[in-house]
Order: C-alpha cells, then sequence, then structure tokens
C-alpha cells in the first residue's frame, strides 16, 4: 500500500467571539495577543513529560481501542511514545505528529485532548474504518528544557523552559536525511518502516509575526515540494490540506495563509519534503500561530491565545481522521490552493 501521513491539533469552548480556557479568554485571529514582554507566558499550565506519560497510561488503562508503545528514547532517556488504535490492518492509516520542537507546545495540548476524546462516545464509530497513530511529544528533552546548553533570555516564566532543539542542540526537524540523533533514528526504524502508513499531518508552531489579508493568521499549511514528490502523493497531500483548510477556515478565530517559503528551498531532512519523497506518504505541514516560549520575542504569543490553538489542533485532527475514515477524502477538491495567499511578515 502506498503510503501517507497526517499530523495536526487543537480543542476548547467558543465563547462571545473568543474561547475559554484555563479561565481565560483567548482572542479570535487577527487580534494578538503578541507577547513582547507584555502578556502572560507561563510553562507551568502545559503539560510536562511526566504528566503526559501518566496520562497517556491512565487512557490506555481506560481505552479497549488503545494501545501505548515505546518506540525509542531521547538523547537524555526519556521513552518516546506512539499512540495506536489500529483496528483493522486493511484501513488506511494516518500519523499525527507534535512537538518535533519542543517549544511547540499546543500542538501536544491538542493531540491528548483528541486522544481523550477517543474514548467517548464523541468519536464513536469513527475508529472501524481508520486506523490512528500519535506521537504527541517527539522532542521530549526540548520540552523538558533539559538540554546540554544554556537557555538565556527566553521569554517564559515557570517551571521549565521550552525550546526548539533537542538535547544535544539539533533541530530534529532538519534531521530526517542524515537521522543523526537517537530520535530520528527510532522514528524512521520503528515508526516509518514498521507501519503502514498513508497520510501524516506534522503539527508545528511558527512566529506570531505572520498574517494573511491585514489579520494575523492562526496558522499555515503547505504540501511537499512539488519538484521531489511524486504526483499522486502530492495531490493527495494537497487534498489532506482542503480538509483542514475547510475545517478551521470559517471559524471565527480561524484565518490560514500558505506557509512562506514553501517550494523554494528544498531540504530532503525536513519532514514534509523528506517523508514524502522517500515514503511516498501523502504530507502535510501545519503551522500553528506563536510558540510557547523562545528567546526572540517575535516567536512568542501569549497565552491568552491557548484556547483557540488548541481548539485549532483538535479540529485539525478530527476533520482529517473522519475525512479519511469515511472516504470523502477522495473526492476533495484542491482548487483553494491555487488563490490561498502566501502569509507575510508584519511590519511593526
Amino acid at each position: 500500500m502506498k503510503k501517507h501521513i497526517v499530523l495536526a491539533a487543537a480543542v476548547s469552548t467558543v465563547l462571545a467571539g473568543g474561547i475559554m480556557t484555563g479561565g481565560e479568554t483567548a482572542y479570535a485571529a487577527g487580534n494578538g495577543p503578541n507577547y513582547q514582554g507584555h502578556e502572560t507566558v507561563n510553562t507551568s499550565i502545559l503539560h510536562t513529560y511526566e504528566e503526559m506519560t501518566n496520562f497517556l497510561k491512565k487512557q490506555d488503562a481506560k481505552q479497549p481501542s488503545m494501545e501505548l508503545e515505546v518506540f525509542g528514547e531521547t538523547v537524555k532517556g526519556r521513552d518516546m511514545h506512539l499512540v495506536k488504535y489500529m483496528s483493522d490492518p486493511d484501513n488506511p492509516t494516518i500519523l499525527y505528529i507534535a512537538q518535533q520542537h519542543g517549544d511547540e507546545a499546543l500542538t501536544t495540548e491538542g493531540s491528548l485532548d483528541f486522544i481523550k476524546q477517543l474514548g467517548t462516545g464523541k468519536t464513536r464509530g469513527l475508529l472501524d474504518d481508520v486506523n490512528l497513530l500519535f506521537i504527541p511529544m517527539y522532542n521530549a528533552d526540548g520540552a523538558m528544557g533539559d538540554v546540554n546548553f544554556e537557555l538565556e533570555d527566553y521569554a517564559a516564566s515557570g517551571d521549565r523552559h521550552l525550546t526548539r532543539m533537542n538535547a544535544d542542540r539539533v533541530d530534529l526537524n532538519r534531521d530526517h536525511e542524515a537521522r543523526s540523533q537517537p530520535e530520528t533514528q527510532a522514528f524512521h526504524d520503528n515508526v516509518l518502516s514498521t507501519y503502514d502508513i498513508n497520510y501524516m499531518i506534522d503539527l508545528h508552531h511558527q512566529g506570531s509575526q505572520w498574517e494573511k489579508d491585514g489579520k494575523y493568521v492562526s496558522g499555515a499549511i503547505l504540501y511537499p515540494h512539488p519538484d521531489h514528490t511524486e504526483d499522486e502523493t502530492l495531490y493527495e497531500s494537497k487534498q489532506l490540506g482542503g480538509i483542514v483548510y475547510e475545517a478551521i477556515e470559517p471559524k471565527g478565530w480561524g484565518h490560514l495563509g500558505k506557509y512562506a517559503g514553501g517550494g523554494t528551498a528544498y531540504d530532503q531532512g525536513i519532514g514534509v519534503y523528506g517523508i514524502a519523497n522517500t515514503y511516498g506518504i501523502s504530507t502535510l505541514l501545519f503551522e500553528m500561530r506563536g510558540t510557547a516560549d523562545n528567546a526572540n520575542d517575535d516567536e512568542v504569543l501569549g497565552q491568552k491565545s491557548n484556547g483557540y490553538l488548541t481548539k485549532q489542533t483538535v479540529e485539525t485532527l478530527s476533520a482529517t481522521s473522519r475525512a479519511v475514515a469515511d472516504g470523502t477524502i477522495e473526492g476533495q477538491d484542491i482548487s483553494f490552493w491555487e488563490d490561498l495567499p502566501v502569509q507575510t511578515e508584519r511590519e511593526e
């Protein structure tokens, strides 16, 4: 079977144009808030690696359809977890990857929310027709700030800093060709080469300064490189983007652009490019707005936006899993890509 991959994340309650989460109301796309030293950014409200692990073990005990697998270890020896819902080997399989970069945390929060939903009646029947794989925290060392270099002038307060790189200061989303790191080796050897994956969504965050049509974007999407991807894989990757766009753009907080720079600088080591090229997996990159911590203030977004960004992740996971399960992705129109503007950087 030709392989494909899906990664994504989001959840919360919409209220009066914003989203209520943790007692705070988040703002719709285009209304900030940027960090710039003024907004609250506290990493203590995010799942630690230990909290995530305990959560997954509890869900595994509760959910008959769920299986929890350790497929490798990080540089610092943390187990890497793969959450599996494999009801039928003949079903199409989607892989969702979160937090390749350790400071891109709301993709993990949304993934955990959706995993919890899969154990409730809200998703009844979904798992009969699709297999789902999740890597909820790919870069656990970076997410815990447990690294072999100093983290100076980072924006967030709380019990730890979050950083983009792994413990040895390697960008794991540039390592898919060299595979120099234990995290990348384990991913390719024990996930991509082991499971018959059809779709993948690679969930990330970008800086907070990107806009479309004069409003800040809630995120940006991108398909694999046209010159380095088979036609069928590229087409189905664009279909995956269509499902996400139609699920998110109509929301009051949704505002998507095309990821900047796509198609100009090919790098086999980047997930959205290299995985589609090497494995023939239909892949979508989804870059949510703003990171949870960084030494560069332009990268960080105030935590009042956590609600809609987490919900954006959940909506992405829900829409894509249902579209693959019921087969509607096969008829998905891709013409919207022709008119989707490339996001631009706002100049303050």
